[in-house]
């Protein structure tokens, strides 16, 4: 007759294996586990799975799901890595040097990449995307008026000279659409053909010496390629520094212009070149300063004014935060072709840009509005004009042929 502890331990056996069982009959009746059958063994019995197999089944899966979870927790922690204290040191710095920055091996803010834009002489590369619609006015023929719109796209890019300088690059093209009726001209003024143009920055040109046209020469568009422009400053890498802290950056150098245009009432038709400048303030709150260009023919269609042109490109913004301004940047020109009343083009100007983060690209958005306080008294001229830009932008500390 079995004993009273050979009967407790029968037992305490038999609820051992419950405990053990039970969860794995709970799954199997919500998804039937069933080993696979060995290939090509259709009479494999599955009565043989012992408890040994549902165990090792179960750990293997135990072991997978823990697997997973791990793979989930360090991708968590990379996402969420913490700045070095070198890196955390630089993001409390907007103005610090990009290319300190990125030989860290850390990535610049997008209040540093900003501010990096908001130097025209920095060590960054740009691609200016620009519209602007012109309200163009005609004084001789009771002020009648028409829209003139210009994409202009500028790439600009720095080339290290050597450890002091760099040469400032602008490449500046155009795809015009002007309101002008060329046969209106024509027949106005037939003994000399000439024609409206367009100079270095989309501004009208009107033949010189003229009297203005007392006919509606507004009706007829013409959209097309305007001429080629190129800036070249040689300016010093580092900033001159002002006792207030504030930057002043400087350059000095050539522009030129090739007559691309695919119309005459496009382009300029010249050949041309002069010298260009440039200054700017760059203060923690306010930049202001003008790049001057100039150009004269010395080659080119004949029958065409000769170019003789200032376009002075004024910037005056003042910064609300890290990555906003209001301001404006109007185009100053002087047309010196024309007769005093008719030479100068002088706008004011107001609007608001941001800086923005599209994925690793920084991209600067802005709108303006510039209204010209002095234009042009007897011939076509602008009086207002509406602007909007994208520009993105890139260290040149990333591209190994800028250095």
């Amino acid at each position: 007759m079995m004993n009273i502890r050979t009967l407790l331990a029968r037992v305490g056996l038999g609820l051992s294996l419950l405990v053990v069982i039970s969860p794995f009959a709970a799954q199997a009746e919500e998804q039937p586990i069933a080993p696979a059958s060995p290939e090509g063994d259709d009479n494999f019995d599955y009565s043989e799975v012992t408890i040994r197999d549902l165990l090792k089944e179960r750990l293997a899966q135990l072991e997978q799901e823990q697997k997973q979870r791990g793979e989930a927790v360090t991708e968590g922690a990379e996402a969420e890595e913490p700045l070095s204290p070198e890196c955390a040191a630089y993001a409390e710095q907007p103005n610090a040097d990009v290319g300190d920055v990125l030989n860290a091996g850390c990535e610049p803010t997008l209040a540093q990449m900003s501010a990096l834009m908001d130097n025209p002489v920095g060590n960054v590369a740009m691609l200016f995307t620009q519209f602007d619609s012109a309200q163009l006015q005609n004084p001789a023929n009771s002020d009648t008026t028409a829209f003139k719109h210009t994409y202009t796209g500028i790439a600009q890019f720095p080339k290290g000279l050597n450890k002091d300088w760099n040469l400032i690059n602008r490449i500046v093209w155009t795809l015009p659409s002007q309101p002008l009726s060329q046969a209106k001209i024509d027949d106005f003024r037939p003994t000399q053909q000439q024609s409206y143009g367009l100079g270095p920055d989309g501004s009208i040109l009107p033949p010189a010496g003229s009297p203005g046209f007392p006919v509606d020469i507004f009706g007829g568009r013409t959209t097309g390629l305007g001429d080629l422009y190129y800036i070249g400053l040689f300016s010093p890498k580092k900033p001159i520094k002002l006792a207030n802290g504030s930057n002043l950056v400087w350059g000095a150098g050539f522009d030129a212009g090739f007559p691309t245009a695919s119309s005459e009432i496009l382009g300029t038709g010249k050949w041309s070149a002069g010298p260009s400048a440039l200054l700017v303030y760059l203060g923690k709150k306010w930049k202001v300063g003008f790049l001057a260009q100039h150009y004269w023919d010395f080659a080119g269609d004949p029958d065409r004014d000769s170019v003789n042109l200032t376009n002075i490109q004024t910037l005056y913004y003042y910064s609300l935060d890290s990555v906003t301004s209001i301001g404006a940047g109007p185009n100053v020109i002087a047309n010196w072709q024309q007769d005093g009343g008719n030479r100068w083009t002088v706008p004011i100007g107001i609007g608001i840009n941001r800086t923005f983060q599209f994925g690793k690209i920084p991209v600067r958005i802005g709108i303006e509005a510039h209204y010209s306080a002095f234009r042009p008294a007897d011939v076509v001229g602008t009086r207002w004009n509406f602007r909007l830009y994208f520009i993105p932008s890139a260290p040149s500390a990333l591209f190994a042929w800028m250095k």
